[in-house]
């Protein structure tokens, strides 16, 4: 049988980098040396080559422009790999999981993001073994159909692979960085790699892959909290430029009863922003009839991003007014299931 052949593109991050033997400091390395610096890649007899992003891109620095470049790099090298690798640095990493699972349009094959919290040069690093995990989950193949075992984007770290639109980072000390919260694991890994088949998504028809990479970036997030004031509120709404905006409501998707909170969403939503209603909660989803409260903000014309993560909710809100569509046409395609990154059943609208 011919060798899996594998494509890892390096962005960045903690995964790729050494100290520097005279500032102590983290530096990237020439991802050339990977081999040399994880000579276990060798015992999976796989063909695996690399693109270096040039310079490394720290997470903290990412852009939609950056999104678009590993979006084109994939479509690029689509029919002569089988599986791609994304290594990437952990602050943004849900981000660009969630921005590439609407980029690539048609995919069906793996595109696994890791990256590391301790650097793989480290004499003790979960750099390595994400690596050689992620590596081994791009290879897989489904006995049933002898086709990819990963049809989607996916964030492996530690023992767990999430799906990418519905992951979240939640700690900046352990290994095991990321969760979702409202979708169950792909994958446990422990002795073995234990692929949960009812979660895996299974891409229906056999359209070929496009990389759609417009984004708009006339978009941001509202937090509510406690004491936000009206003048406050009119100042967010009527940022120069903004054209969709992911409100961060309490528990079930609640804000304020007050009238001025009312007419201020209302009156924005009428000059054509697009608001979207998710949780501040990281489980659960918005109940938009349940509460008063919330029920007022559907009222005003707020859309419901049900169980979505902030991360998907946003680059959702770019991808969408990245095609060019309108305000109306975003607001009704918004609540469509695009590639699994919201529960279709189970949150119900009313």
């Amino acid at each position: 049988m011919a060798k899996p052949r594998i494509l890892i593109l390096y962005t960045g991050g903690t995964i790729g980098m050494i100290e520097d033997p005279v500032t102590r400091s983290l530096r990237p390395f020439d991802f050339a040396h990977l081999i040399d610096n994880v000579p276990k890649i060798k015992m999976l007899d796989y063909a695996i080559e690399h693109i270096q992003f040039d310079p490394p891109i720290d997470s903290s620095d990412m852009t939609p422009l950056n999104w678009a470049d590993i979006a084109v790099q994939i479509e690029k090298h689509y029919h002569e790999f089988d599986g791609f690798v994304v290594l990437h640095g952990t602050d943004t990493m849900a981000y660009t999981a969630s921005a590439l699972s609407f980029m690539l349009r048609g995919l069906d094959k793996p595109v696994i993001i890791t990256g590391s919290q301790l650097p793989i040069g480290e004499v003790r690093t979960d750099g390595e073994e994400n690596l050689i995990t992620a590596l081994q989950m791009a290879a897989a193949v489904d006995p049933v159909d002898n086709r990819p075992m990963i049809r989607e984007v996916a964030i492996l770290f530690e023992n767990y692979l999430w799906r990418g639109n519905r992951s979240t980072k939640k700690s900046a000390n352990n290994f095991n960085a990321f969760k979702s919260y409202n979708y169950p694991e792909l994958a446990r890994i422990g002795l073995g790699i234990h692929y949960n088949h009812d979660a895996l998504l299974r891409p229906v028809g056999n359209t070929p892959l496009k990389a759609l990479t417009r984004m708009e970036t006339s978009v941001m997030f509202i937090d509510l909290f406690p004491g936000l004031t009206e003048a406050t509120l009119r100042h967010q709404l009527s940022a120069p430029g903004i054209k969709g905006i992911v409100l961060r409501t309490y528990g079930a998707g609640n804000g304020p009863t007050a009238q001025w909170f009312y007419d201020a969403i209302r009156q924005a939503v009428e000059r054509g922003i697009v608001i979207v209603n998710v949780t501040q909660c990281v489980n659960g989803g918005v109940h938009a009839r349940r509460y008063y409260a919330g029920n007022r903000l559907t009222s005003a014309g707020v859309l419901n991003g049900r169980d979505m993560t902030s991360e998907a909710a946003i680059t959702k809100l770019m991808h969408l007014f990245g095609q060019g569509l309108t305000p109306q046409q975003v607001a009704s395609q918004f609540g469509r299931n695009i590639c699994g990154e919201v529960t279709s059943t189970g949150l119900p609208e009313e």
